[in-house]
């Protein structure tokens, strides 16, 4: 309904007086969303409050202007989603607030906790010894910088989702622990933490090459029956370690290993042939493999992406879908993976044979001197190009900028980010958008803060709903143009003018008399 989106906008509406705002406590058409604006007054607070609507509460709790006070009488609410909600975002409050939560007889609420850095650290600290091991789990994957005693007590925790997590290949936040080097064999031990501890392994050279499992060409079929990740594998005696991990039928932990920093060559060179792509382009970016092995990781990865597995109809089992996940992925990391070494020494990279070698040059432009830059700008792969203007905007000239800008709109990318949200573009190319047939470089134009008002009015009455939905924003936009975006067939164009802080006040209040508010 028009009407939902309209007071949809009012409640962003940043304009909107405090008399207003309390009429749109009552509104039940959303979601509780006015109690998330950062300038409610304290007699406001207290009318939300009073209300005990469980989805408003909700959303003042998430407000991070809420004081510690206010919280703390959210805390002692009945609601367990409102403390919860408060558990994961405080980001401030008086100690008695976490104290408070960190009781909670509600899992979810714990479970937040856990996962919220600002908790002070005694405190979270007690839930390392909670008896329910999903929340010590998930403290172990969010707190990756616990205290040694506590990153011990989690890493050798009975529990196996705990220890899982405690030495895992992913944690929530960087950078990831390192485990205790006296915990490590035991950790290499255990098929659980064998993956996460792989590169922390001190590794001794095998005494006779090793060999591991060449399965099938195709990385659908590629572990034996039975195999994968968290499945025993037969214990390797420390001279072999290397050739055990290098055989280990879980990939997670070759791909590991293969970031090891003193992999040995015979074990590099080894995993450089393995099945899984996801573990060969961990090896594509190391600085010590040698220029065959690339080239042959290169074309083996790209030559995958080029006949994907099918995981629609594909019956794999789960372990053997998480690696086939992860090798159809492979190719993102070959063209656009980390190579630090690469970009802090750019130049001899700028013409690179690889994608993903050219764009970690670019990375670096602003170091490299003005005809490399220049190359990399007329690179035949936008990613490299569009890289240079995102770390050196002010190389680029806005000729070069507008075509990285078109391509990429062209391809209709799922993805916010544009280039032209790194480049600062003229007025006058703004304003020579604002009659382009594209209407994702129309829409452009609106980000000049003094376009002229016949420009401006043209673009509200744009065919495509989405300039009109920029335009509903600018502070020039005429009056008279934003009261009919209000009744735009489109709810989104429609909510962006009641949004807009140039609304006159009879229109807000006419909003709200029309929601029976």
């Amino acid at each position: 309904m028009l009407i939902n989106a309209l007071v949809d906008g009012l409640v962003k509406n940043p304009a909107l007086p405090e008399t207003l705002v309390r009429r749109l406590i009552r509104w039940r058409g959303g979601s509780g969303g006015i109690a998330g604006r950062d300038d409610l007054s304290a007699v406001t607070v207290e009318e939300i409050i009073t209300t005990g609507d469980h989805r408003i509460l909700h959303t003042l709790a998430l407000n991070q202007a809420m004081s510690g006070e206010v919280k703390l009488r959210l805390a002692r609410l009945g609601d367990p989603s409102v403390r919860a909600a408060l558990a994961l975002r405080s980001e401030h409050g008086p100690r008695e607030l976490f104290e408070l939560l960190a009781g909670d007889s509600g899992k979810s609420v714990k479970e937040y906790l856990a996962q919220n850095g600002r908790v002070p650290e005694d405190i979270r600290a007690r839930l390392a010894d909670d008896p329910d091991p999903k929340i010590r789990a998930t403290l172990a994957q969010y707190w990756n910088g616990a205290p040694e005693q506590i990153r011990r007590k989690l890493l050798t925790d009975p529990s196996p989702e705990v220890r899982a997590a405690a030495c895992s290949t992913y944690f929530r936040f960087l950078p990831h622990p390192t485990p205790p080097a006296d915990l490590v064999p035991a950790l290499l031990a255990d098929p659980l933490t064998r993956a996460g501890a792989a590169r922390h392994a001190v590794l001794t050279p095998p005494p006779h090459p090793a060999h591991p499992a060449r399965p099938t060409a195709d990385p659908a079929h590629a572990a034996q029956p039975g195999a994968g990740r968290g499945r025993p594998v037969r214990p390797t005696a420390e001279p072999g370690l290397v050739a055990g991990l290098v055989a280990d039928p879980d990939y997670q932990v070759r791909r590991e290993l293969a970031r090891h920093p003193t992999l040995p060559p015979a074990a590099r060179d080894l995993l450089a042939v393995d099945s899984s792509a996801a573990v060969q382009v961990v090896l594509f970016g190391r600085e010590d493999l040698p220029a065959h092995l690339r080239w042959a990781i290169h074309e083996f990865v790209e030559r995958r992406a080029a006949n994907p597995v099918d995981l629609v109809s594909s019956d794999l089992e789960d372990d053997l879908l998480e690696q086939v996940i992860e090798d159809n992925m492979a190719i993102d990391e070959l063209r656009l993976g980390s190579l630090p070494w690469v970009t802090a020494d750019p130049l001899p990279h700028v013409t690179s044979r690889y994608i993903g070698f050219r764009v970690a040059a670019a990375r670096a432009a602003d170091t490299l001197p003005p005809e490399a830059v220049r190359t990399l700008l007329d690179d035949e792969d936008l990613d490299v190009r569009r890289t240079v203007l995102s770390h050196a905007p002010h190389l680029v000239e806005p000729a070069t900028a507008e075509q990285i800008e078109r391509e990429w709109s062209s391809r209709r990318r799922k993805v916010r980010w544009r280039p032209a949200d790194s480049y600062p573009f003229p007025p006058e190319s703004l304003r020579h958008f604002a009659t382009d047939p594209n209407p994702r470089i129309r829409d452009l134009a609106v980000t000049d803060p003094d376009l002229p008002v016949p420009v401006l009015t043209a673009l509200a009455a744009d065919t495509d709903p989405s300039v009109r939905q920029v335009v509903a924003g600018h502070p020039r936009l005429p009056v008279e143009v934003l009261l009919t975006l209000l009744e735009d067939d489109a709810g989104h164009v429609a909510t962006a003018a009641a949004a807009s802080p140039s609304l006159p006040l009879p229109t807000m209040e006419e909003i709200l008399n029309r929601a029976g508010l």
